[in-house]
């Protein structure tokens, strides 16, 4: 049996190939959007991929299943699980607890682990060229290392209201009674890793073990002592803010994400092309390159997505593709960093993409704004901190507003229409991020040198230049 892990550091998200090696067939289970990984890894290995499956409706990203199906001719299988609010709307067999997926000597079998999401699904592999018992489980967004997948996204990001509360007992009762009674030699490879908003303390390490999650879990000592409200009192606490994004995500990977097909590579756009289109606001400019570029000079109007491993993530806080039908324009070094930047963006369903330029020169030019620590007082209508709400409580700037960079372009009735509004984040990547949106969209922002970084050794300095008085 073969077991690939394909990570996604962007998103943190895993997914896996399993296969048999003895008949040459494999199943994809969480794939994403941009499938050549998986066909490159199953040519690699002499496998044809005949069946495609997900543990449950993702927030997070766009699922590759249908484009991975329609490419290979697979067969797609799905959960029935959840009741009828929580059913895909495309087509695919339904699974349900105890139903199996079979590919040559290998045996996957569903089980219903409801919690993070209703229909949620862990899949338990049997090896059966060693053994009729399971020894592996794809846990999907129940367990992670260290850590839970979390049960309030249906509240923050999909429209539910309390819907938290049953979902933490139901994810008490899942590991109560269908992860704590597997073997404790059991292998557990979860959805996510470290980064990810689907939990609070995602561990790093890319697998673990029911015996050890066990044992060194925060949960376990809660479910040693039965103790159900203790457990989602801890459960609820501190969780990340959810990225507004999340609900669309939602909606797309339930009704089905549209097919792509083969995509034709990004051509290289005439400058003159570019400026025009972005005079009658028919194109959209993303500059991929760091803030500290960005704040030297940068396209007007412009939305900054640093190139690198977080296109994704923030190229979904700034475009909004059912609101933005605007084609992107993107910044690169040169076709195949631009291919690699699309294949990002169609993660989190970001698609219409025009070509991409390899200068900013002969493009209409704006300087971003920006203020210093010691000139912040007084100065604007509003500041606002788009860090997440943990950072926020663990220090900030006195009479500052929280709205993380993943919610901001959704909740805009939050800011003022009229003054100066200041952002911030810890180092100024992010704010960097939010406030070229927030500018797009009309607002006069001025971002904070340095960010919080900086106006938290700006107080120390302070501090200390009183104290030696």
């Amino acid at each position: 049996m073969l077991i690939e892990r394909i990570y996604d550091e962007d998103l943190a998200q895993a997914s896996y190939l399993i296969g048999c090696q003895a008949n040459g067939t494999a199943v994809v289970v969480d794939g994403r959007r941009d499938i050549a990984v998986y066909q490159e890894l199953a040519e690699k290995n002499g496998m044809k991929i005949i069946a495609v499956t997900e543990t449950h409706i993702h927030a997070d990203y766009l699922s590759g299943t249908r484009e991975l199906a329609a490419a290979t001719g697979a067969k797609i299988y799905v959960s029935g699980e959840g009741g009828p609010d929580w059913q895909y709307e495309f087509d695919g067999e339904r699974l349900y607890d105890g139903d199996r997926i079979t590919i040559g000597n290998i045996s996957i079998q569903a089980v219903h682990t409801p919690g993070h999401t209703p229909e949620h699904l862990s899949f338990l592999v049997t090896d059966g060229a060693f053994s009729d018992q399971p020894g592996y489980l794809l846990s999907g967004d129940f367990v992670f290392s260290g850590d839970l997948g979390r049960p309030d996204l249906l509240d923050e990001a999909a429209g539910g209201v309390d819907t938290r509360f049953e979902g933490a007992k139901q994810l008490f009762a899942s590991l109560r009674d269908k992860f704590l009674p597997l073997p404790d030699y059991v292998q557990v490879h979860p959805a996510h890793g470290a980064g990810s908003a689907c939990g609070k303390a995602l561990g790093a390490i890319p697998s673990s073990t029911v015996g050890y999650e066990r044992l060194y879990s925060w949960w376990g000592p809660y479910l040693a002592a039965n103790d159900e409200q203790g457990f989602i009192d801890e459960l609820l606490d501190g969780q990340p803010d959810a990225h507004a994004y999340f609900g669309r995500m939602k909606r797309e990977n339930r009704e089905g994400p549209v097919v792509m097909g083969a995509r034709t590579p990004l051509p290289e756009l005439a400058t003159d092309v570019v400026a025009e289109g972005l005079a009658e606001d028919t194109l959209t400019f993303i500059d991929t390159r760091p803030n500290s570029e960005v704040h030297e000079g940068t396209v007007t109007r412009s939305l900054n997505v640093p190139a690198g491993k977080s296109v994704a993530s923030y190229g979904a806080w700034v475009v909004n593709p059912e609101t933005d039908k605007n084609p992107l324009v993107l910044l690169a070094a040169d076709q195949e960093q631009a291919m690699d930047m699309w294949d990002h963006l169609v993660r989190v369903g970001i698609d219409n993409v025009a070509g991409y330029v390899t200068s900013i020169e002969g493009l209409p030019m704006t300087t971003p704004k920006l203020i210093q620590p010691d000139e912040l007082q007084g100065f604007a209508a509003l500041v606002v901190d788009v860090r997440n709400r943990s950072e926020h409580t663990a220090g900030n700037i006195p009479g500052s507003y929280q709205l993380s960079g993943g919610r901001i372009m959704w909740h805009l009735d939050k800011l003022p229409t009229d003054g100066t509004i200041v952002t911030y984040c810890q180092s100024g990547v992010r704010n960097s991020v939010a406030a070229s949106a927030l500018r797009r969209a009309g607002y006069d922002v001025v971002e904070l040198d340095g960010s919080y970084a900086a106006w938290d050794a700006f107080q120390q300095t302070r501090q200390n230049a009183v104290s030696a008085k």
